[in-house]
Parts: structure tokens; C-alpha cells; sequence
């Protein structure tokens, strides 16, 4: 029984132990799964995370930012560049065992603790150990200090980089635009992703639209420090990759010219290459310095760009819309001769004002311009003659010509622009609910009421009318190289479309504007030039009724479009001046400004063009006349393009033909008298060598069958 019992009880003890022992093994089994798990996890899953918090504790990874591409104008002069400047980085993290870190560094680099702890937290959602630019384009003065004081200065590091610098200041700003720091909401999109926090990238002009191109790809270094966040040595170290460099459509000389003529005046000036749609020259005033958007602006600063009333970062070249004023008579003048109307106002009075409805329309010239013509209307700018054209033709033939020389709609350059208006009876239903009157025709007819424009599709429309009726979309890049210099990219003139008109009416339209610079009732007599045939049209625009004498923002608008030369056009220019008053005397002299700097009509090239008066062709060379002496050296001097052989050898030929001419008829008579044709030949004969060597010393210059 009792054996029975202690067997029967020695089983449920095995089973118990069974199952405990069971029990034990799961439990190690899960426990030694959970540690593979986790170790898995740490080094597998977040393996990469814990590896750089394990190398942050001696490794400072700083981001090097790549050179930007240079930016070349179509000559090759740079007017964006790159310039070595010194970064003062700094980890705070390095520094938590050192106070008063911030305190020092702050008053090595002028700045407060404020700025830097700003500074700092603004570098969101950054590694731990990432390093942060506290101040970029340092002195040397401080760089120097910094370096010297390093031992108190845990986590702080100098960086020498090359940053964005552009030679000329404000200089074809508002066109190059500027840089600044990649914001988190761009860090989100496609084209910035994995860019560093504080990259640079262009935030408006060329600047932006061609980033892509021109930013390069940053590189790396790997810095130790020792347990005080001191530097210790460079680990690695990866070089960026610079960006591409650029050749603009600009030319230098034209895009100075403009920004001079500007000078403060606020306005702006757009030059086109009509054959092309190449922009030549594009400025706008006021203006900013591109140079300080990357260091961060200053209170005074950003006040200035944000709150000033001539609102300095708008560039009115792509962006102003205006009234065009009497420059909208050039396309009024096309819409004419395109329908016919202009035929049936051919010879109208101009008495100074005309009756319409229940009210006078006034043209400018109050005592009026006599009998008119369509050629004379548009010389002396008659207002009469295009209310009574407008009317004739209405306001819808008026929008479909318009638009065909590219008025009223963005051009395409590829920067931010606005469109401007050219309204129809078909726009105002639809936006104004409304129907169109006749007497707001008469407005627009002379470029007021509803229409606007910008200086650029005015600029447009006469390379339009110059190069035969074709639409260009105007360019600012002409070619992209690669690092190694060479043409990656290229980028032909685009046409839009051909303006379905007659190209006689264009010449017509040439011609007149031709008259408006040199006949004698013309507008724009500033604009004439002694080097170069220009034509042009004026344009006063109407800013607020009964304005005059309220101050100078209640003046008119000053416009003048521009071609030169007439018979050959290279440049098409608009000028606008804002509050300028009349475009004849305000804007025409600096078109003129404009057309001669990019036709090169300069001091230099008058220099030379004198020198090269001095020059006739005499077998196929260029030889110089009338100069001895100092005179030669210093037509030599001005003159460019002749090879210095060629003058040599025309040179010795000047001297030859000087001897020869000491050599008077009446001795070349005497002489030959010895050399009486047949007769004398045979005496010649007989001499002795002697008397035949005397006899023909006296025969330079005659040829030998004649000897």
C-alpha cells in the first residue's frame, strides 16, 4: 500500500517537474528570443542611428558647401561669382561641460548670447551633434581670435568656404536674383530633397529658375574631437561638386548704361535683341543688393526690402503694369493700316479736342496738330487722329492686333512676370459684367483706360515690328557649361508665332517711328544720335486725374520705345520712368544711353573710328594716309582688329611711295631724255659698264621693259 502510494505520488512529482522544467525552458527561450530581438533591433533596424550617436561622441560631420556656378554675361564678364570667406561653426553640445562658451565666442564675433542661442534654435529637427553656422563671411580679425583662444572655445570650428559674391552690387539684381537658406516647407519638395539644413539654394531671378544647374552638390568632412569637443584631426574629408557655370544673354556694356541712366529714378529699362528675343539689358529701380540675402538680413535691413514705398524686390521690368500711353499707338497704328480704317481718317483736323457723346476729348496739344495723316499722327503723337481710328475700328480689332505684336499676356522669360491687359468686349462681360461703351475706346486708343502692360512686352513689341512681324519669347540664358568648361546645354531663340500682317505696314510703322526721332515735329529729338540712326516713340501715361501739382507721385508716367539702327535693327529698347513726366524728355535720353553703350558708340569706339578714317584700301590691305611720326604711333595705338605685319609691311610701302615723289616729272623727263625710245637703246649699249651704271641709277622707278 504503501509502495503503491509512494510510486503513484513519485509520478505526479516527475510530472510536476516536467512541467516546471517546461515552464523554465520557455521562459529562457523567450527570454533569449527577446535578447536576439532587441539585438537585431539595435544593430540591424537602428544600427545606422546608434552608429552615428556613437561617432558623434568623437566625430563632427560639417556640411561644405559647393561653389555656385559662375554666371558669365555674353562677352564673358563675370557678374556672379564665387569668394573665399570664413564660416565660425559651432556644436553646443560640446560645450555643456564649459560655460560661458556662448558668452566668449559672442564677444569675439560681436554678437549677443541672444543672437547665438537664436541661432541655434532655429537649426530644427538637426542631429544632436550636428554643428551649426553661427556666423558666416567672419573677418580675419576674428578667425584669428577664434583660433587663438580655441582651448576655451569647446565645439567652436573655422571653415573657410566660398560663397556667393556678385561684383557689381545692384548691378542686373532684380534678373541675377539671390540665394538664401533652403526653408523646411522647401525641404519637403522633390528638387530639395537630402539638401543639409542650412544650404543654400536661389530663392528668386535666375537664381531660381536655373538652381538646379547652377547650385552643385555639397560635400563633407569628418572632424574628431577629443572629449572637450576640441578639434583633433580631419578624419575624411569630400570635396563638393561646384555647379555649373552659365553665359547669360546680358551684355555687359548695355546693362551698365541702363543702370546708370536709371540712376534713383524709379522705373525701368529692357533692351532686346530683336532677331533673337535675347534680353540685352533689364534693370529696375529702386534695387537691392543680392550680396546680403546669404549672410542673413539685418533688422534695417529687411525693413528696407519689406516696408519701403518703392518696393525695392519688385522688379517692375516683369512685374510694373502700366498704362503704355502714346507707345500703344504704334500697335493702334498696325490695327489701322491691318483694316483699312486708316484710310478714312487720312487728313482729319486736329483742332485740339473733338466732341464724343457728351463730353471733349483734349489731345495733348491743346492748340492742336492741323490736318493729320496717319505718318504725321503718330511723328507728332496726335490723339485726335487715334480717337477717331479707335472708334472706327472698336475695341475687339484693337485687342487682336495688339496681341499679335505679344501685348497683354506673359512672354515667357522663365521669371515671375504678370500679364498686363488688353481688354474686348468679350473680357469685360465676363469679368465686369458689363457691356462695352464706345467712349472707352477712345481710352485705349491712346493706351489709357483699361489697358496695362510691362515694360518687357513693350520692349517686345517693337523687336517685333523691327525684325518683320516675328513673336520671340525673350531669353536670359544663352548656354550651359559643364565643370570641365565645356557646352552642356544650349538654348536656341524660340518663336511663338508670326503676326499675320503685312510686312509693308511694319515698314511703314519703322518709318515713322524713325520721323519721331529726326523730323522736325517728332517727340523725341533727345533720342537722336550722331553715330547711329535710331526711331522711336514716346508715351506720356496718365497716373491719376487732376494731378498735376500735387506732388511728384501724381506725375506722369514717362515711356519711350526704341529700335537702332532703323535700317538695320540690333536693339530694341523700353524705358520707363515712373512719375517722370513726359517720355520725350525723360526716357528718350536714356534710351539713347542704352542703344550707343551695346552698339559700342563710346569714347573708345570714336577713338577708333577716327583712327580708321585715316585707313584706304590699296590692294587689298588697309593702308595708312597723311600720318608721320608721332601721328602713326598714336593712330596705332587706336587701332584694333589690324595686324601688326600688315601695317608694317604697308609702312615700308608708305616710305617707298614718299621717296617716289621726290622724284618730280621734270626730272623723270630729263632723264628718260637719255632714253630716247629706239634710237638711244643702242647708245646705251656702247657706254662702259661705268657710264651704264651711272646712267641707270638715274631710272628708279621705270619699269624694265622700258629701260
Amino acid at each position: 500500500m504503501w509502495y503503491h502510494n509512494s510510486v503513484h505520488g513519485g509520478g505526479e512529482g516527475t510530472a510536476d517537474i516536467k512541467r516546471r522544467l517546461w515552464i523554465i525552458v520557455a521562459f529562457v527561450v523567450v527570454s533569449f528570443s527577446a535578447l536576439v530581438l532587441r539585438l537585431w533591433y539595435l544593430q540591424v533596424v537602428r544600427g545606422k542611428y546608434y552608429r552615428e550617436l556613437s561617432e558623434s561622441n568623437r566625430i563632427r560631420e560639417v556640411d561644405i558647401r559647393p561653389p555656385r556656378g559662375i554666371l558669365y554675361d555674353r562677352n564673358g564678364v563675370i557678374i556672379a561669382a564665387n569668394t573665399p570667406s570664413y564660416s565660425v561653426i559651432f556644436t553646443p553640445e560640446d560645450a555643456k561641460d564649459s560655460p560661458g562658451t556662448v558668452e566668449k565666442l559672442g564677444a569675439i564675433l560681436g554678437m549677443t548670447t541672444g543672437d547665438i542661442e537664436a541661432r541655434i534654435k532655429s537649426e530644427r529637427n538637426r542631429n544632436p551633434y550636428k554643428p551649426i553656422r553661427v556666423k558666416e563671411n567672419a573677418s580675419f580679425e576674428e578667425v584669428s581670435e577664434v583660433e587663438a583662444r580655441k582651448d576655451d572655445l569647446p565645439g567652436v570650428i573655422v571653415q573657410v568656404e566660398l560663397r556667393r559674391y556678385y561684383p557689381y552690387g545692384e548691378f542686373a539684381s532684380h534678373l541675377l536674383g539671390y540665394i538664401g537658406k533652403v526653408t523646411p516647407e522647401q525641404l519637403e519638395k522633390e528638387e530639395y530633397k537630402g539638401l543639409p539644413p542650412d544650404f543654400l539654394i536661389g530663392q528668386y531671378g535666375i537664381e531660381r529658375t536655373f538652381d538646379r544647374y547652377i547650385r552643385g552638390e555639397p560635400g563633407k568632412r569628418g572632424v574628431e574631437v577629443d572629449a572637450m569637443g576640441r578639434q583633433v584631426r580631419v578624419i575624411y574629408n569630400t570635396e563638393p561638386a561646384a555647379g555649373q557655370d552659365m553665359v547669360l544673354t546680358l551684355d555687359y556694356k548695355a546693362q551698365k548704361a541702363a543702370e546708370d541712366a536709371m540712376g534713383d529714378q524709379p522705373g525701368a529699362i529692357v533692351a532686346i535683341e530683336p532677331r533673337t528675343g535675347e534680353v540685352l539689358a533689364m534693370t529696375s529701380r529702386p534695387g537691392f543688393d543680392p550680396n546680403i540675402f546669404p549672410l542673413g538680413l539685418t533688422p534695417a535691413e529687411w525693413a528696407y526690402l519689406t516696408q519701403d514705398e518703392g518696393k525695392p524686390l519688385n522688379n517692375r521690368a516683369l512685374q510694373g503694369q502700366f498704362p503704355p500711353g502714346s507707345t500703344f499707338k504704334l500697335a493702334m497704328a498696325l490695327a489701322g493700316l491691318e483694316t483699312g480704317k486708316f484710310a478714312s481718317v487720312n487728313g482729319v483736323f486736329c483742332s485740339g479736342g473733338w466732341f464724343f457723346g457728351n463730353r471733349v476729348f483734349h489731345c495733348w496739344k491743346r492748340e492742336g496738330h492741323g490736318t493729320v495723316a496717319l505718318h504725321k499722327a503718330v511723328v507728332e503723337s496726335c490723339d485726335i487722329y487715334f480717337y477717331k481710328l479707335g472708334d472706327l475700328m472698336g475695341i475687339d480689332n484693337i485687342h487682336k492686333y495688339s496681341t499679335y505684336l505679344g501685348l497683354g499676356k506673359q512672354t515667357g522669360v522663365g521669371i515671375r512676370e504678370k500679364d498686363g491687359l488688353i481688354p474686348s468686349t468679350e473680357w469685360k462681360q465676363r469679368v465686369r459684367h458689363d457691356k462695352w461703351y464706345p467712349g472707352e475706346t477712345l481710352s485705349c486708343a491712346i493706351g489709357q483706360g483699361y489697358i496695362s502692360t510691362t515694360p518687357i512686352q513693350l520692349a517686345r513689341m517693337v523687336a517685333t515690328i523691327a525684325n518683320g512681324g516675328t513673336l520671340y519669347q525673350p531669353s536670359v540664358v544663352r548656354e550651359i557649361r559643364g565643370r570641365d568648361g565645356k557646352p552642356v546645354a544650349s538654348f536656341p531663340p524660340v518663336v511663338l508665332g508670326e503676326a499675320p500682317v503685312k510686312r509693308e505696314h511694319l515698314q511703314f510703322i519703322m518709318d515713322a517711328m524713325k520721323g519721331v526721332v529726326e523730323e522736325p515735329g517728332g517727340t523725341a529729338h533727345s533720342a537722336k544720335s550722331e553715330h547711329v540712326t535710331v526711331g522711336g516713340k514716346t508715351g506720356t501715361a496718365q497716373v491719376i486725374g487732376l494731378g498735376k501739382g500735387r506732388g511728384k507721385k501724381y506725375q506722369d508716367h514717362a515711356w519711350f520705345v526704341a529700335v537702332a539702327p532703323v535700317e538695320d535693327p540690333k536693339i530694341a529698347v523700353c524705358v520707363l520712368v515712373e512719375h517722370g513726366g513726359h517720355g520725350g524728355s525723360t526716357s528718350a535720353p536714356l534710351a539713347k544711353k542704352v542703344i550707343e553703350a551695346y552698339l559700342r558708340v563710346d569714347e573708345e569706339s570714336l577713338r577708333e573710328k577716327a583712327a580708321l578714317e585715316n585707313i584706304t584700301t590699296a590692294g587689298g590691305r588697309p593702308v595708312l594716309k597723311n600720318i608721320t611720326g608721332s601721328r602713326w604711333k598714336a593712330a596705332l595705338r587706336n587701332m584694333t582688329g589690324i595686324r601688326w605685319k600688315s601695317i608694317m609691311d604697308e609702312a615700308a610701302a608708305r616710305k617707298k611711295r614718299a621717296a617716289m615723289k621726290n622724284v618730280t616729272s621734270a626730272a623723270k623727263r630729263a632723264r628718260m631724255n637719255n632714253l630716247s625710245s629706239t634710237a638711244k637703246r643702242p647708245s646705251l649699249m656702247n657706254r662702259t659698264s661705268a657710264a651704264k651704271k651711272a646712267a641707270m641709277k638715274n631710272m628708279t622707278g621705270v619699269k624694265a621693259r622700258k629701260r
